[in-house]
């Protein structure tokens, strides 16, 4: 079986941050799910759940940052083509993220941009050339 990752994000309005992911392609899976956290499914692999301040102070006692202000990771999801990668970005953009908070990455052979999303988590979007990656 692969590794799966669920990552947990708190955020200040479930229902917005819902409908946030569902704009960049995540899918709900109502069956972990509630008014306190939802389950979105970005791949067979990774799910973010999306947890209310109240849901999150279950896990730890360490206070929640302000994402807007404080950063503590950067998230990266790979993408299949350089239009895949533009197409997240705007598609977050419209849906109330933040475009590019970090520098657009282009090396040609690899490119990569950025978005926040409304409680202010940096998500990367990242596209390499598989022909340009060492062989062996």
């Amino acid at each position: 079986m692969s590794k799966q990752i669920f990552i947990n994000l708190p955020v200040s309005d479930l229902k917005r941050s819902k409908a946030f992911y569902e704009a960049i392609d995540a899918v709900n899976n109502p069956a972990f799910s509630d008014d306190t956290a939802a389950c979105m499914v970005l791949s067979d692999t990774i799910f973010v759940m999306l947890l209310t301040h109240d849901k999150w102070r279950q896990f730890t006692t360490k206070r929640i940052l302000d994402a807007h202000v404080d950063a503590q990771v950067l998230l990266c999801l790979s993408a299949g083509s350089r239009e895949e990668v533009n197409r997240l970005v705007e598609s977050a953009s419209v849906a109330g993220g933040k475009p590019d908070p970090t520098p657009v990455q282009d090396h040609g052979f690899m490119y990569g941009r950025s978005f926040e999303d409304p409680d202010g988590h940096i998500w990367e979007v990242m596209w390499m050339d598989p022909s340009a990656l060492p062989h062996g």
